[in-house]
């Protein structure tokens, strides 16, 4: 317990930062709840007449649609722009001289946020409940898998944004680097079409890809397309990247620090 204390405390810190910057927090988690409406209103429109396209019906897409919002909230992007500037404004060396391992005080640090990011997750929830009825739940055993792939998505999309906050030790701009990696994992996680609409290639890398793990693997086992040893193989992924991209982070860490400039030295 006493290991864990700096790494608690650097998660109460970010929360009460989050509270602080309430405005910039709710702000981008409405562009968020925006796109969910967006998306929400097109499917509608296309799968509406009760035909499926691409295996799909309405019921499904919007429970889909659902869980890639919930996605898309979690580990927002305040711990991106905390890290980029502590790194662009040098202040990244005082971070390197705490007692505390930088890397796992950052996952902290975002887990710190999550619980405010899961209070606006399950109110938007409850809003789309009350105005088009609960979404159909999976049977317990994938009702389990479903929670553990939740889960696991919070390490793992916080290696993917550690990932690319760290290019910031090259480029010294981080608004580009934002901006790719929201396209690239917007896409490739299945947020923004599922990845069943991709043409088969693209489809089979993105399923296995890490970012799947992102928003297409817990969707899918949420909304029984994924299930049994199927749904099992998705998570038991889904970990095997958390953790091989936990190491890889922490050797491109080393190298990054080799970029640090302070006082200009």
């Amino acid at each position: 317990m006493n290991r864990l204390r700096p790494y608690t405390a650097h998660a109460r810190a970010a929360a009460l930062s989050a509270l602080a910057y309430r405005g910039s927090f709710l702000l981008s988690i409405g562009g968020i709840a925006f796109q969910l409406i967006a998306l929400l209103a097109v499917w509608k429109v296309l799968l509406g007449g009760g035909t499926p396209v691409g295996g799909f019906d309405w019921p499904q897409m919007r429970s889909y649609l659902l869980v890639a919002f919930a996605s898309g909230a979690l580990v927002g992007s305040f711990v991106d722009f905390r890290m980029s500037w502590r790194i662009k404004s040098g202040l990244v060396a005082l971070d390197l001289v705490k007692p505390v391992d930088y890397q796992r005080a950052r996952l902290w640090e975002a887990i710190g946020g999550v619980w405010i990011e899961i209070a606006v997750v399950a109110l938007v929830a409850a809003v789309s409940i009350a105005f088009s009825g609960p979404p159909a739940l999976p049977a317990g055993p994938e009702l389990a898998l479903f929670v553990t792939s939740m889960v696991l998505l919070i390490p793992l999309k916080f290696i993917v944004v550690y990932f690319s906050t760290l290019a910031c030790f090259w480029t010294q701009n981080d608004v580009g680097v934002l901006w790719a990696r929201q396209a690239i994992t917007g896409l490739l996680s299945g947020a923004l079409v599922p990845l069943a609409y991709f043409p088969g290639w693209l489809a089979t890398a993105a399923q296995w890809s890490p970012f799947a793990g992102l928003t297409s693997t817990p969707a899918l086992i949420f909304i029984g397309r994924a299930s049994g040893g199927h749904a099992l193989l998705l998570v038991a992924v889904q970990l095997g990247w958390v953790i091989l991209l936990w190491y890889a982070a922490r050797a491109l860490f080393s190298r990054a620090l080799r970029r640090l400039t302070v006082h200009g030295g």
